[in-house]
């Protein structure tokens, strides 16, 4: 079979999978749409749950078309859901209570705030939003939910009683005589049926069942209450739905002829929920989105799925529907029916249409307790009980208590607020993990770590006493006014004894005002002792934009007599081992070393070292003069009379890495001299360098006519690198301890 004709196939299959899908996900969706809508206009009374039912299916069929076709994630279904009805029936209910909008305007305002969301998602998108919502902290994010959850559960009860519409929940509860038991009796089916479903028949999504079960324990009890078959007047459903393309037509008319009585001093009492809205829409569809990748094995755009969504909740809001966001549940179902690419969301958006024209009359014998059934589950579910367990450590105590305290301030308060109070927790937990990590990564002294310039015996034991006087601190994190005095406190112990305090900032991601500040409190109290201040590896370009040395130098830490910059840490300690020798008078760099002085031949006799002279050879390079390459063949060993030299190595991707600095005294190239193979890095002149270089070959003729010379050379060879791999070991201990 060739290629051609198996994608074909493919092709057909997947279409094929995305017309059951999208059509099943629209049989999931769409009974949740419609009470959505009643949830939301519940507070306007039974005359408007014909518009309530228009808006939750207008908000399926926009949202799921137009989110579809702009966003940025296969298979996804988004629609009407139970946060974007919880935020916004609040809204409706204080409006209500307050008497500030008439009810006839209600929905032009709904509209706005839904044009605001949209909006506000578009502008998330682009400016590369997505990352940072799915950042906000999880606690804060399932308190949220949790609370939606019990605001739509204390919203239904009353309904699933029968309860008017004016009765709250503990009111109700004490008045027993006006529950009617059609109702209860209608949502019990209803809610037994959606947890049970599940067990029973996988192959069709529950809340289908449960509305079936519901509608046929509606119209079962109405052979006892016959008065349950008139549609007019009928309290217990959904009622008449003008649903032609006419009456559709009048119903946006009314509304955008009502537009122009928007009164423009109410735009601060619609921008919070808008607000809200457009943050907590966001986080539900990213949320869907990363459980989507999970399954499908794909990687969703997050910027290009809030711009879908944005452009999906404003075609909603302009065909008079509610928003919406990706909904878990649908897509579920979509995924598990086949559908598996963008088609589907657009087959649910059309079957979603094809409902409201063609069986609109039929959505009207809908019963208000069955849909109050199927939101008691989905609140139920919404709750996050395994947050309990949060309890039993210690670790996450807290965590539990930014959960509940988000809940109850829903519930006691409003989701508004509770909104504002997450944004402040969620701010505490930024505080309080950034206050929990030290900024120290590690602490060492002059006499732990060492710079990669060589020292002979004589200058290491000098650094080695006068360690102390340099403290070394390796800084991490956030430098902020959360951990400014953190940095003080590990470093004061340290400022009356170190005359070298050196800042390593290389994983250092930020600095604030109250650090810099902090830090000029330090430079303060190294001045009084006549020390320095030294700064490593400042960023210049932090991905935040921040260039941390300009910064710095900004609020005036600028480099003086006390404060030094320098590109790396290894420079830095180069220079305080310099600054240290030379105080102790143990630098000469004018001058050119005999060959007794050079270390490896110290307590030879005058007989040795004249045999030994007689193979050296007295080499001159400039500075930056190469004296040998990498893989290059050669057997010499150097020793250096002036000057100092650089080993490099070479990087495959690029660039180089300085291995040493071998300064006047030591030697070089002894690997070569010690197994004749080929050099394994680059050497060359660090400054003008005067140099003896020994071949091996010479040395080994030398060494037949006098072997004691080769006994005691090769001793204090070995006695050399000896110290060097001791102090290598002292080295990795230090930074593994730390």
């Amino acid at each position: 079979m060739d290629t051609h004709t198996t994608d074909k196939k493919t092709n057909s299959g997947s279409l094929v999978g995305d017309l059951f899908g999208g059509t099943a996900a629209m049989l999931v969706a769409l009974p949740s749409a419609i009470a959505f809508g009643l949830l939301i206009y519940a507070p306007l009374g039974v005359e408007f749950s014909g518009r309530a039912a228009i808006g939750g299916i207008m908000g399926t069929i926009l949202i799921g078309l137009v989110a579809s076709l702009f966003g940025g994630t296969k298979s996804l279904i988004s629609a009407p859901c139970a946060p974007a009805a919880a935020v916004l029936s609040v809204f409706v209910a204080e409006a209500m209570k307050k008497g500030t909008v008439a009810a006839e305007l209600i929905p032009v305002y709904i509209m706005l705030i839904s044009l605001i969301v949209g909006a506000i998602q578009i502008l998330l998108g682009k400016v590369k939003g997505g990352a940072f919502i799915k950042y906000i902290p999880y606690p804060v994010v399932a308190g949220y939910l949790s609370g939606v959850g019990f605001l739509i559960f204390i919203g239904q009860v009353p309904k699933l009683l029968g309860l008017p519409k004016d009765v709250k929940l503990l009111a109700g509860l004490q008045m027993p005589g006006d529950w009617k038991w059609e109702s209860i009796g209608v949502g019990l089916v209803t809610i037994m049926v959606m947890f049970l479903a599940p067990k029973i028949i996988k192959a069709v999504p529950a809340a289908i069942i449960a509305l079936i079960a519901g509608v046929a324990a509606y119209f079962a009890i109405s052979f006892l209450n016959p008065a349950m078959l008139n549609l007019e007047g009928n309290h217990f459903i959904i009622g008449s739905i003008n649903a032609s393309l006419t009456d559709l037509q009048q119903v946006f008319v009314g509304q955008w002829s009502l537009a122009s009585s928007i009164n423009l001093s109410h735009l601060s009492f619609i921008l919070i929920p808008a607000l809200t809205l457009s943050v907590l829409l966001s986080i539900d569809t990213l949320k869907t989105c990363v459980v989507l990748d999970a399954i499908t094995f794909t990687r969703h755009n997050s910027n290009k799925e809030l711009v879908g969504q944005g452009m999906g909740n404003i075609s909603s809001a302009l065909f008079c529907g509610i928003p919406g966001a990706g909904t878990m549940g649908a897509t579920l179902v979509n995924v598990n029916s086949g559908g598996n690419t963008k088609r589907s969301g657009i087959v649910f958006g059309i079957t979603a249409l094809l409902v409201l024209l063609l069986f609109g009359k039929l959505v009207a014998w809908i019963p208000i307790a069955a849909l109050a059934g199927i939101l008691i589950v989905v609140a139920i579910r919404m709750v996050d009980f395994k947050t309990v367990s949060l309890l039993k450590h210690k670790s996450t105590v807290f965590d539990f208590c930014v959960m509940l305290g988000v809940i109850i301030s829903a519930v006691a308060l409003s989701l508004i607020a509770a909104a504002g109070i997450g944004i402040l927790l969620a701010i505490i937990i930024f505080l309080r993990e950034q206050m929990r990590s030290s900024v120290i990564r590690r602490k060492a002294f002059g006499n732990q770590l060492y710079s990669k310039k060589s020292r002979v015996l004589a200058e290491r034991n000098i650094l080695n006493e006068k360690g102390k006087q340099t403290i070394i601190v390796e800084l991490q994190g956030q430098l902020f006014f959360g951990t400014a005095d953190q940095l003080l406190s590990e470093i004061e112990p340290f400022l009356s004894s170190s005359k070298y305090v050196l800042l390593d900032m290389r994983r250092v991601m930020s600095v604030d005002y109250t650090a810099a500040n902090r830090i000029k409190q330090i430079l303060g109290r190294i001045k009084e002792q006549k020390g320095y201040l030294i700064f490593t590896s400042v960023p210049m370009s932090l991905p935040s934009g921040q260039n941390v040395k300009e910064y710095l130098q900004h609020l005036g830490l600028t480099q003086t007599e006390y404060l030094k910059f320098f590109d790396n840490l290894d420079f830095a300690l180069e220079w305080v081992e310099d600054a240290i020798l030379n105080e102790a008078n143990s630098i000469d760099d004018d001058k050119t070393l005999l060959l007794k002085e050079i270390e490896l031949f110290t307590n030879f006799s005058e007989k040795a070292l004249h045999n030994v002279a007689s193979c050296l050879v007295e080499k001159h390079y400039h500075k930056n003069d190469t004296i040998f390459k990498v893989n290059e063949e050669s057997d010499e060993i150097y020793f250096i009379k002036k000057g100092n030299v650089k080993i490099v190595l070479n990087l495959a991707a690029g660039g180089s890495l300085h291995l040493a600095t071998i300064s006047k005294g030591d030697f070089f190239g002894d690997m070569a001299f010690l197994d004749k193979r080929k050099r394994s890095a680059d050497a060359f002149a660090g400054e003008d360098v005067v140099l003896y270089e020994l071949s091996r070959k010479k040395f080994d003729a030398v060494s037949e006519q006098f072997p004691e010379i080769s006994g005691r050379f090769f001793e204090k060879l070995a006695f050399v690198i000896a110290n060097r791999l001791r102090l290598a070991n002292l080295e990795i201990n230090t930074l593994q301890e730390n």
